[in-house]
């Protein structure tokens, strides 16, 4: 199975509704540092051209159009990996994806912790902390709860 990438979107504002929410100068900034990062690691052959998806709010978007622009690669919405949406859909979701890229998933808190847990430990109460824009990769020959390793985490301060 191809690696999987889980990055949580930049800092956002507060505001309301919660989904028109959008990235502040800080945030902006975050997401083009990582979106630099990963672009430099995929240009060194280190890591395969992701397939980038993200959640429909307003600052997953903005993050993800970084990357975009930074690969020069499509971005795809997946409606079910907003905030409060469900660790265990997310894993059979990718359970379903064929063999091929990378997958990398631009989300949100709690859910990028609660399905980084559910992957790693198999349980989605074990989550992990993300900080704004931090990547998570992880590795599988199958994606179901307890099955995959945490390869690496990098967050915007390490770079």
């Amino acid at each position: 199975m191809p690696d999987v990438l889980i990055m949580r979107h930049g800092e956002a504002g507060p505001g309301y509704p919660d989904h028109a929410r959008r990235l502040t100068p800080r945030g902006e900034r975050e997401a083009e540092k990582m979106a630099r990062w990963l672009a430099e690691r995929v240009a060194a052959g280190e890591l395969p051209m992701p397939t980038l998806y993200a959640s429909p709010y307003a600052r997953a978007q903005q993050t993800a159009q970084a990357l975009c622009d930074a690969l020069g690669t499509p971005l795809e919405t997946l409606e079910f990996i907003t905030p409060e949406d469900s660790p265990s859909a997310v894993s059979d979701w990718l359970l379903e994806q064929p063999e091929g890229a990378p997958i990398m998933l631009v989300s949100h808190m709690p859910l990028v912790g609660d399905l980084a847990g559910l992957l790693v430990e198999g349980n989605s109460g074990q989550g992990v902390g993300f900080p704004t824009a931090a990547i998570a990769e992880f590795e599988a020959e199958v994606w179901a709860a307890g099955c995959a390793q945490l390869k690496r985490f990098t967050q915007p301060s390490q770079l």
